[in-house]
């Protein structure tokens, strides 16, 4: 899942001089700081610092909107079928979506 939206990651090379960015691998960007004359990851710490100013990217919006529904439409069709089984797949779905959001070691 990407955790970043590429115009946030662009709009701080912007602002620091760091130019011709790409995306390595999800989550991984790199770029040329200035006046270096090789690409270097875009460090952790700034990636982080990025996202506590930004929030949650749109898929992860997605994926949370996606639990939710899941979730709501579990819960009323457990209560109509008087069965536990939608709840235990909505269980089952919220808790893959919440290891999706986990932010792996940058």
């Amino acid at each position: 899942m990407r955790h970043f939206c590429d115009a946030w990651i662009e709009e701080w090379c912007e602002a620091n001089g760091w130019t011709d960015l790409f995306m390595e691998r999800l989550n991984y960007y790199w770029a040329f700081p200035p006046g270096a004359v090789m690409p270097e990851p875009i460090p952790g710490k700034i990636l982080r610092a990025i996202k506590m100013e930004k929030g949650l990217c749109e898929e992860e919006k997605a994926w949370l909107t996606a639990a939710v529904a899941v979730s709501a439409l579990a819960i009323g069709s457990a209560f109509l079928l008087r069965n536990p089984m939608p709840v235990v797949l909505a269980f089952a779905f919220d808790a893959v979506t919440a290891g999706r959001l986990e932010m792996e070691e940058i």
